[in-house]
């Protein structure tokens, strides 16, 4: 299922069994991103979409994908975004 965010650098987000993991032990969501994006980019988009405080951008590619791993700062949840866009 792929939900398209109004931001040119979030895709949509990426829920695989180690996603899920990640979400609920490192408090970090993973987003495909456009190709083109730098970490701080995804930052600013994050935060403004879901108005919350990113702690760290880690940035993967695979298989022509760009994948971001989000880090939120402990006082925001992972899991509250997630249930926000009905993932979960």
């Amino acid at each position: 299922m792929k939900i398209k965010m109004n931001k040119k650098s979030l895709l949509y987000p990426l829920m695989t069994e180690k996603a899920v993991k990640m979400l609920d032990s490192e408090n970090k969501l993973t987003f495909v991103v456009s190709m083109d994006s730098t970490k701080e980019e995804i930052k600013k988009a994050f935060s403004r979409e879901f108005n919350v405080k990113v702690k760290s951008v880690n940035t993967h590619i695979m298989k022509n994908k760009k994948i971001a791993f989000i880090k939120l700062a402990p006082e925001n949840k992972a899991i509250d975004i997630i249930t926000k866009l009905g993932l979960m």
